[in-house]
């Protein structure tokens, strides 16, 4: 692995990361669903339009179009639409700590569903891992986290996974940018559904509102999917996911930060299990 590649992978975990708090920003201000669909419509035009203008083609493979089909609806409609949901009644730092769970939720599913050999070093990351992350659900929990919410978080990192296993690979013919713009595209016409049913045009014109929404717009929407897809091109989706052991540090830290969430002792040591557990996870995938 190469200098570019581990800052290609400590930005992405970054922007992945501080996601979570720029959306429970714009929760406060603004309809979840509503904004968010806005949010992806914004975004896939730029993308679609940038990706033109370096000659990127819509003419996809089958494979391509399947993710962003896949994409568009698993990850943005169901994992963010949920999350953003979710964030009107729990803190980001919880929500980010259960998305990071999905790269041990993918080796959970290889091995148990298809089949996939994992070694005792695997195995013992896995459980590690999980029982970090139930170690911080159930202190939320106790401490008056909103029960309904945190069921909407643990959906939402299981249809994450289910893109994730469903399209690794889609980015080996191309075309990236443009797939990226396109699944926001598609993410944008199915949130579109329930937030013109269920939701109403509430918004409080803020700048705290408009500051969020344009950096979750550009950067933890739109590069850093771009990241991803060219991280796990340039060093292979394996290698690439051994960076999320980051992601439970950096959510809890930027929301710490931004948002002064208050971030107890077991929280702390929850984090350091989660991330240990996720790096044994990845590093038992790599041959010696």
């Amino acid at each position: 692995m190469d200098i570019k590649a581990i800052f290609m992978g400590l930005a992405f975990a970054f922007m992945w990361s501080s996601a979570f708090t720029s959306a429970r920003v714009i929760v406060d201000f603004a309809p979840p669903l509503t904004a968010l669909a806005l949010r992806f419509l914004i975004s896939g035009l730029i993308g679609v339009l940038l990706a033109r203008a370096l000659g990127q083609s819509w003419h996809l493979t089958s494979r391509q179009w399947g993710a962003v089909l896949i994409f568009g609806l698993c990850q943005n409609a169901l994992y963010l639409g949920l999350n953003f949901i979710a964030m009107q009644q729990v803190e980001a730092s919880l929500a980010a700590i259960i998305a990071s769970a999905m790269p041990l939720l993918v080796a959970l599913a290889g091995w148990v569903v298809f089949g996939h050999r994992v070694s005792h070093w695997g195995i013992i990351g896995l459980i590690a891992g999980i029982a970090g992350v139930a170690l911080i659900m159930g202190t939320r929990i106790q401490g008056g986290a909103d029960i309904l919410s945190v069921l909407y978080c643990v959906i939402a990192v299981i249809s994450l996974t289910v893109a994730t296993l469903a399209v690794m690979g889609a980015s080996s013919g191309g075309n990236v940018l443009m797939i990226v713009g396109l699944q926001m595209l598609v993410g944008a016409v199915i949130l579109a559904v329930p937030a013109i049913i269920f939701e109403t045009w509430d918004v409080t014109w803020h700048w705290h509102l408009g500051v969020a929404f344009t950096y979750t717009l550009l950067v933890p929407g739109l590069l850093a999917t771009w990241v991803w897809f060219e991280l796990v091109r340039r060093i292979g989706a394996v290698k690439a996911s051994t960076f999320h052991f980051l992601n439970p540090f950096f959510g809890v830290a930027v929301a710490a930060v931004i948002l002064h969430e208050q971030i107890g002792i077991l929280d702390i040591l929850g984090v350091a299990i989660i991330a240990a557990g996720i790096f044994i996870v990845q590093k038992s995938k790599q041959p010696a």
